[in-house]
């Protein structure tokens, strides 16, 4: 059982919400969300520091340990081989997707710098939002005294929503400070 205060907001909330303004008749109908995503790339393999570094980030930001993402092609041009590490990612579920939406919408999205919105743009046709942050000094779990470098990641929300307008509304009843423009 998930004792989140977003998750019992969406129950108690926003599943409503949704009923009245789609009309679902099917509880199975109702959107939901399924997993986050985040994902960082670092380049190259010759940069070992620069990938440990985006590692350590990830653990900190998540309590979860990332995966290191591999290259699957040779690519020449960036003297990029098959089976090099270029990134690293997390996935979160349940709970810990719960716990990480909520402190990125009331304490991470607000310390971003002159921030107007996230973009309302930014669905995949699929009903999957994905957006990126430039910067991890606006998470609180990172010490900017001991970071070296800056690492910027894309995090994407995984709904069951059958179109990007579902999606759309569900975020938004959740709280995700879309860009009115």
């Amino acid at each position: 059982m998930i004792t989140n205060s977003l998750y019992e907001h969406y129950q108690k909330d926003v599943i409503p919400q949704l009923k009245e303004k789609r009309g679902y008749t099917n509880p199975m109908q109702i959107p939901k969300l399924v997993k986050v995503v985040l994902n960082t790339g670092v380049g190259s393999d010759k940069d070992r520091e620069n990938l440990t570094a985006a590692a350590d980030t990830l653990g900190q930001i998540t309590g979860q340990k990332p995966v290191i993402t591999k290259s699957t092609k040779n690519i020449s041009n960036f003297k990029l081989r098959a089976g090099m590490s270029v990134g690293a990612s997390v996935t979160l579920r349940r709970e810990k997707m719960y716990n990480f939406l909520y402190r990125l919408i009331n304490i991470v999205l607000p310390r971003v710098r002159d921030f107007r919105g996230i973009p309302a743009k930014a669905f995949d046709g699929a009903g999957n939002y994905t957006f990126g942050l430039n910067d991890q000094s606006v998470f609180t779990e990172i010490d900017m005294d001991k970071a070296k470098y800056t690492v910027g990641m894309n995090i994407t929300i995984v709904t069951t929503a059958k179109t990007d307008d579902e999606a759309r509304d569900l975020l938004a009843l959740l709280g995700l400070p879309f860009a009115t423009n």
